[in-house]
């Protein structure tokens, strides 16, 4: 267990030296989705959706809030807490829910890794995949959680540096900036696509389902409270919140409609845009922190899925058990198919941002349930923490609500909108009747639940 907080000779650097479990949650936000989202919002609209920016790391860091709640206090891997106070089948719809999300975001991003990685240094991308493939499996499968946590916190710490070096560089118009502070969201379709993308890259079901097990693989109990609020505060409201309003101001202030992700934008002529205007060094800062974005994200991401079902199936979820280490390795290997994957990554990294927005008001409920839920967490939930989280809840179940309507408008005619509105139309459902159990048991004495049941 940590010491930090029950050491006050420790102070702020012994809690600096603790961090870790939010920030490997924040390396998957701070990555190239997020980015893709944020440049398209800033080159297509100005300044205008700044305050969409500033609202995504304030609803990121209250979901990782609830999570780090749940996780500490009831001491136990969410899809456990699940299992023992919701019922089975619950448990089974989150590891499929978050599953699916996290193994497309890994083919995607694999590809990103891959592509990025062959403008930077050279060599075929597919090459690349291979490499970074092996990389992953051999680092995560051998080196485990502080592999993991040491590199996250590292690399995202290069994203920051260089998005924000790069905004000191470029033009910034400071009264437009302040202007995009007060909310407007853009006429059309495009702007509330964009700002759908914006805080769906910081309210994410990774995010929110990755957390306990992070905090547990750092030995954390319910004595560390006031270090996860600061670890929650340091990665998604500063580091984050700082890379998403930098990267939005390079965006903002160089890049054209027509390089934004809705157009046709691809990351060399993203960052070659920035030379004539404020020279090759600002070039190469933007493409090395596009690099550091997707490699943290995808190391982060390797992990989730071997998370949830070794917790689900019983196992360690720690590499000292074998067969979590070999889901490791496995998903890390099977992600490096995505360096094949065909297509503009950019475009890809919205779908997926889309289809991961799609299932998490699940994960949000689950979290707001067990929270509220005497047997699973004893003390009764803040009052700020639900009011905060039904307002998270309530942004995400809208904005994928409006993903669907738009898609069942203009039709369903390929196979990958079909996929994506068919499964939010069953997590939609599952959302429903999570609210409904909620409900009914709330109106009668709380009882075990038998984990064999859905009750």
């Amino acid at each position: 267990m940590s010491n930090a907080t029950s050491d006050p000779a420790n102070g702020l650097r012994g809690k600096v030296s603790q961090l870790g479990p939010t920030w490997i949650a924040g390396a998957i936000a701070a990555g190239p989705a997020s980015l893709a989202a944020v440049l398209g919002a800033g080159a297509t609209f100005g300044y205008t959706l700044l305050w969409v920016v500033v609202l995504s790391a304030l609803l990121g860091a209250t979901a990782q809030y609830l999570s780090m709640r749940l996780g500490l206090l009831t001491e136990q891997g969410i899809v456990g807490a699940v299992e023992e106070h919701l019922g089975e089948l619950w448990a089974w719809v989150l590891v499929i829910d978050t599953v699916l999300a996290s193994g497309l975001a890994q083919i995607v991003i694999m590809k990103t890794v891959a592509e990025v990685s062959g403008t930077v240094v050279g060599f075929d991308p597919r090459v690349w995949g291979v490499v970074w493939a092996l990389v992953l499996a051999v680092g995560l499968a051998g080196g485990g959680y502080r592999f993991l946590e040491v590199g996250a916190k590292a690399i995202v710490s290069v994203v920051v540096l260089a998005f924000v070096s790069t905004a000191f560089l470029v033009p910034i118009d400071a009264g437009a900036a302040a202007g995009g502070l007060v909310p407007t969201l853009p006429a059309g379709l495009d702007g509330a696509l964009l700002a759908a993308g914006v805080l769906g890259g910081a309210v994410h079901i990774t995010l929110i389902t990755m957390q306990s097990y992070t905090m547990r693989a750092r030995g954390w109990t319910r004595d560390d409270y006031d270090l996860g609020l600061f670890d929650v505060g340091t990665s998604m409201l500063v580091a984050f919140g700082v890379f998403s309003v930098a990267t939005f101001l390079v965006a903002a202030s160089v890049l054209a409609p027509e390089l934004s992700p809705g157009g046709k934008l691809q990351a060399a002529a993203a960052a070659a845009s920035l030379g004539p205007l404020v020279g090759n060094f600002a070039e190469t800062l933007f493409m090395l922190g596009l690099w550091a974005a997707a490699v943290s994200t995808l190391g982060a991401n390797t992990v989730v899925p071997p998370y949830l079902l070794a917790d689900k199936l019983g196992w360690d979820t720690d590499v000292s058990d074998g067969r979590f280490r070999a889901a490791v390795a496995a998903v890390a290997l099977l992600g490096g198919l995505g360096a094949f994957l065909g297509g503009n990554f950019f475009s890809l990294l919205t779908q997926m941002l889309t289809f991961g927005l799609i299932g998490t008001p699940f994960a949000l409920a689950i979290v707001l349930y067990l929270l509220n839920h005497p047997d699973a967490v004893p003390e009764s939930n803040p009052l700020h923490a639900n009011v905060g989280g039904l307002i998270v809840f309530g942004i995400a179940s809208v904005l994928a609500g409006q993903y669907v309507r738009q898609q069942l408008r203009t039709g369903l005619g390929d196979p990958v909108p079909t996929f994506f509105v068919t499964f939010a139309i069953a997590i939609g459902a599952a959302t429903i009747g999570l609210i409904a159990k909620y409900a009914r048991d709330a109106r009668r004495p709380s009882q075990p639940v038998d984990a064999g049941s859905d009750a």
